[in-house]
């Protein structure tokens, strides 16, 4: 089941993700935030964005895996960034392109005061749209 990503005419083409995305599946995978921690809930890069990130991105691969879901299925993120900087984009880029590659879902980022652990610089949750045999 192939993505339609559009950008449309009259609205800037931007580089990192698609405006609009036409999905057709018979299953919504919808993965919740994911923060800068391992396996055994440790965090991640402490006081390193570029690091946290591809945590982040690294736990959002896994869970659309656990779902049969690959990335890119992926049609939406939701990107919260504490503290948020215009600098922060190009490091969160480097742990989202170690994800997604070229797909670009689209996505939202919001700068947040905090999130919820004081050592967390980034959350992302997801949602994919999957056809029923994978």
């Amino acid at each position: 089941m192939p993505l339609q990503c559009i950008n449309p005419n009259g609205i800037s083409t931007p580089q990192t993700y698609s405006h609009v995305i036409v999905a057709k599946g018979s299953r919504l995978v919808f993965i919740a935030g994911q923060v800068a921690e391992d396996g055994a809930g440790n965090l991640v890069g402490a006081g390193d964005m570029v690091a946290q990130a591809k945590q982040v991105f690294a736990n959002i691969g896994l869970a659309l895996t656990a779902a049969g879901a690959r990335p890119d299925q992926v049609t939406k993120l939701t990107i919260f960034v504490a503290n948020y900087q215009r600098d922060h984009l190009p490091q969160i880029e480097e742990g989202r392109v170690s994800l997604f590659g070229a797909h670009k879902p689209t996505d939202t980022l919001v700068g947040v005061a905090r999130l919820s652990h004081p050592d967390y610089m980034l959350e992302v949750d997801a949602m994919a749209v999957v056809d029923e045999e994978g």
